[in-house]
């Protein structure tokens, strides 16, 4: 990827899934990755190996995005390292999945900060870090957005008000040499949130058929399919996009599967 050599990227919640994959892509890039967790110490270490294994460069930094005095040494812990932050990708999130009329407080509070809170103010301080030209962030939506998933309304809501952040960011930022995206990946294989959609073992294989059949591609996505966007709008080819919301879903929201 022509431009991305010795670059720093910052992924939130690079220890599985989505995050890992893009922790990997970015790496595999010629890119130092900073691989963020929460708690999952043995996750993070794991995502770390990987990319050494390949040849590519990472740490991995500890912080609780809740938490706000967590988040500014987040970055400071960057800056100290590196000097320097060419990318940042905001994955991470967590939420309850229930309906909102059984939503408590605490509930909507956790799902809001993290996915709103803790991402305005990681932009707030790591824009500085960003070159004149060439910088980028890239937030992780969700195809809740998009349709309706049962028990998902808080991390929809969440997540539809980071995708009109990304166009405020991206016209606020653009005078500064930095695109601002979102990705909005469909059902995703081989992470734990099926699951969650579909219940038991039973309930999930259906969950899963129904999805595939609706999809034109034929397969439900994979954490790669969604790094490969990422890592492209992380690419200097990648310029003249900025303030989009890039669907990858396989074609399924083009169909009139709604749950």
């Amino acid at each position: 990827m022509n431009g991305l050599e010795r670059q720093v990227a910052l992924v939130t919640g690079a220890s599985r899934g989505i995050g890992r994959a893009v922790a990997n892509k970015l790496a595999a890039a010629g890119i130092v990755v900073v691989v963020h967790y929460k708690n999952r110490d043995a996750d993070a270490a794991k995502t770390v190996g990987e990319i050494e294994q390949n040849g590519g460069s990472a740490v991995s930094m500890r912080a609780d995005l809740e938490n706000p005095a967590d988040v500014g040494e987040l970055v400071s812990r960057v800056k100290a390292s590196f000097g320097r932050l060419d990318i940042l990708v905001l994955n991470a999130a967590a939420s309850a999945f229930k309906p909102l009329l059984e939503a408590n407080p605490n509930n909507i509070k956790r799902t809001f900060s993290i996915t709103l809170d803790a991402s305005l103010a990681l932009v707030q301080a790591a824009t500085p870090l960003m070159p004149r030209v060439g910088g980028r962030i890239i937030a992780v939506s969700g195809w809740d957005t998009l349709r309706i998933i049962p028990r998902h309304g808080l991390l929809a809501a969440a997540k539809a008000a980071l995708e009109t952040w990304v166009r405020y960011l991206a016209y606020e930022l653009a005078a500064k040499g930095v695109n601002v995206n979102s990705v909005c990946p469909g059902p995703i294989e081989d992470t734990a949130y099926p699951r969650v959609y579909g219940g038991d073992q039973a309930g999930y294989e259906l969950w899963r058929r129904k999805r595939i059949t609706a999809t034109p591609k034929g397969r439900l996505g994979t954490p790669t399919d969604v790094a490969n966007v990422v890592r492209f709008l992380c690419s200097a080819e990648a310029e003249w996009i900025t303030g989009q919301n890039i669907v990858c879903d396989g074609g399924l929201s083009l169909t009139h599967l709604t749950d």
